[in-house]
């Protein structure tokens, strides 16, 4: 697991470099959309479709999205209390406090869970991670999270969840693949063949744009009695609920590893954009992605080797 996790620090690495050494016809940060959109409105959709179209809903899909809630809510939980205490020791604002629940609450289950997955237990996961993901993370995020940061931050302009939702790519090719599944639809052997081929370029590209996506001058050392908690939390105490919740409802051998390795993945990088559109302090969530993925490397071997023994 260990030298997994390596060669996804290289992969990530490609990514960081690119950032700095990109030719200079256009921007850094307009290499980084190109990469993210072209996976989120194309070749991720085209994931979704490929897997789920076919794939099995059982009890396990349920088993599988209830962990996923269940390591949401312990996550944030824990933060806000943790936040609590730390505001008697400290003074931490409305956006700090913002960016600290969206970091500890929401891990990267899709764009590094999927490719860490993949690596170590191999492609049947992608199944797993989109479930996990779509049936549980996202929605939340864009409902409650956005509510939460609404309520932390100082919006513009207040945004409808189910407008947000509805502006999602995948959540819209996943509506569509269950349909397909549930109505017994087959899918002809040209369109599986497309889909594989897109759905083949979304592990890389995902890794390079989280290298570009991190941001490694945010991250400051006063600022780890804010990140240790956020830490400590999403790579630890959350994989360690879910693990709970997971073997409760059901979940064995290689699914249950694969929810809890998802469970235990770092900060996702989507919060950023959130934390800009409702003013909340992005460096430090960009502060609490750097180190939370850095961590990780040793955390997800810890738990590989936790789950294999």
């Amino acid at each position: 697991m260990f030298q997994v996790m390596l060669q996804m620090a290289l992969l990530i690495a490609v990514g960081v470099l690119w950032q700095r050494l990109a030719p200079q016809h256009m921007p850094a940060l307009a290499h980084r959309r190109a990469l993210t959109d072209l996976v989120f409105y194309i070749l991720l959709p085209a994931l979704v479709l490929d897997i789920l179209w076919q794939a099995p809903f059982d009890a396990s899909t349920v088993s599988i999205a209830l962990t996923a809630l269940c390591r949401l809510a312990v996550a944030a939980s824990c933060m806000w209390l943790t936040l609590q205490v730390l505001q008697r020791m400290m003074i931490i604002s409305r956006a700090q406090q913002g960016a600290l629940m969206l970091a500890a609450t929401f891990p990267n289950a899709t764009y590094m869970g999927l490719p860490v997955t993949s690596e170590v237990l191999g492609d049947w996961t992608h199944e797993i991670v989109l479930k996990f993901d779509l049936f549980a993370c996202t929605p939340i995020l864009l409902s409650l999270g956005m509510l939460m940061a609404q309520s932390y931050g100082q919006p513009e302009q207040q945004s409808h969840p189910v407008k947000e939702l509805m502006r999602v790519p995948p959540l819209w090719a996943l509506v569509l693949a269950t349909a397909l599944n549930l109505g017994d639809v087959p899918q002809p052997v040209m369109i599986g063949h497309a889909l594989h081929t897109l759905a083949g370029g979304v592990v890389p590209l995902m890794l390079i744009a989280l290298g570009m996506s991190i941001r490694w001058d945010t991250f400051k050392l006063k600022l780890i009695p804010l990140l240790l908690p956020v830490c400590v939390i999403g790579l630890l105490i959350a994989p360690l609920a879910a693990m709970y919740a997971a073997t409760w409802l059901g979940l064995h051998d290689h699914q249950l590893t694969a929810c809890i390795l998802l469970a235990a993945m770092p900060t996702m990088v989507f919060g950023i954009v959130i934390c800009e559109r409702y003013k909340l302090d992005g460096a430090l969530y960009a502060a609490a992605v750097f180190l939370s993925t850095l961590l990780s490397i040793a955390s997800l071997s810890l738990w590989f080797f936790i789950l294999q023994s």
